[in-house]
């Protein structure tokens, strides 16, 4: 069993700024790519960003320039740095990988979720 434990939410105004945090614990072999997801009320869920085991990354065209994704392989977690948050950015924030247990089973796994608000 692995699990993802987010944190690092809030509210904050417009041109503010929050750091997510996304924690794997368990029986981890390894992580693959990590990713975040945000999914705003009545909207679909959209990718925000991704980063894989080696450190290469990707960012959905509205938050290119404003967010930036890193992860800390000794510590198995992934972070999301949020800049010149917008109104439009407020969402729940889902962290997603696979992971590969001490069995050599590869599944998919998602942290709870954490809201972000970002006020005008």
């Amino acid at each position: 069993q692995v699990r993802l434990v987010q944190s690092g939410g809030g509210l904050v105004q417009a041109g503010g700024f929050l750091r997510l945090s996304c924690a794997a614990s368990g029986s981890i072999l390894s992580l693959n790519t990590m990713v975040w997801y945000r999914q705003a009320p009545g909207k679909q869920r959209d990718l925000v960003a991704t980063m894989t085991s080696g450190g290469s990354s990707t960012y959905a065209d509205s938050v290119k320039g404003r967010f930036t994704i890193s992860r800390d392989n000794g510590k198995n977690t992934v972070y999301l740095q949020m800049n010149i948050l917008k109104p439009e950015d407020t969402a729940v924030y889902y962290c997603y990988t696979t992971a590969t247990d001490f069995s050599g089973i590869n599944r998919a796994y998602w942290g709870q979720g954490t809201q972000v608000t970002v006020s005008s």
